[in-house]
């Protein structure tokens, strides 16, 4: 295999990569941000069991959305591993295996979902349904919430391989590494129990390189090695 065909091979591989990661970000959008609010209030359990039985289509949308955001970080996870392996085979591990971890996080987001609209339809008491769904919509938060700790860290060795071996644009690296070390501060803490608006801009860079990186992805791919 020439070198140009092992760059358009790789030129590949990272658009499907960027295919992958904007099915993550459409789908975690629509479902964390828009889909979830109208089904799960985490302020009131009893609120979030009407919804679930009046809404039943809405909560299994969400649920359907939360699917798609494991597959999809699944597959984003794999194919930045298969892009950069031969570039720095450490850092492709551990980008590999902390964005499968976000995957195993989200499940578990998932099964209480799954298991809230069950008990919502089943034929327990009110009162003994509310418990339950209190319980499993603390379980989706904290699902997302400490799972933030590897939401940051796998763009940290991301950010990385892309500053070390120049690929793509090294701000673009940068950026990745200040947003992940952002999302492990921010989830720290918040479980500290400081709660400041100010928190959420420590999450900012890791939106701005991701989507970044999601356009880069698609439209350029990756850099040869000689630039």
């Amino acid at each position: 295999m020439t070198i140009n065909d092992k760059q358009s091979e790789l030129v590949t591989t990272a658009r499907t990569a960027g295919i992958w990661y904007l099915a993550m970000a459409i789908s975690g959008i629509l479902g964390f941000l828009i889909f979830h609010p109208q089904v799960f209030d985490s302020e009131d359990s009893q609120k979030t069991l009407t919804n679930l039985i009046d809404l039943e289509s809405l909560a299994r949308t969400r649920l359907l959305l939360e699917f798609a955001i494991i597959v999809s970080q699944a597959l984003t996870a794999v194919w930045f591993f298969k892009l950069f392996r031969n570039i720095n085979e450490w850092a492709a591990w551990a980008v590999g295996i902390w964005g499968m971890i976000n995957s195993v996080a989200i499940m578990i987001s998932a099964i209480s979902m799954g298991s809230a609209i069950e008990i919502a339809s089943s034929s327990q008491t009110v009162e003994d349904k509310v418990i339950l769904i209190e319980l499993l919509s603390s379980l989706i938060t904290n699902a997302w919430g400490v799972g933030g700790l590897f939401f940051g860290l796998w763009l940290i060795p991301l950010g990385y391989i892309i500053t070390s071996s120049k690929r793509m644009p090294v701000w673009l690296g940068l950026t990745l590494i200040a947003g992940g070390i952002g999302y492990l501060i921010s989830t720290t803490i918040n479980y500290i129990g400081i709660e400041s608006p100010l928190l959420g801009y420590l999450t900012l860079p890791a939106t701005v390189g991701e989507f970044w990186m999601i356009g880069y992805l698609l439209i350029f791919g990756i850099r040869p090695v000689n630039k």
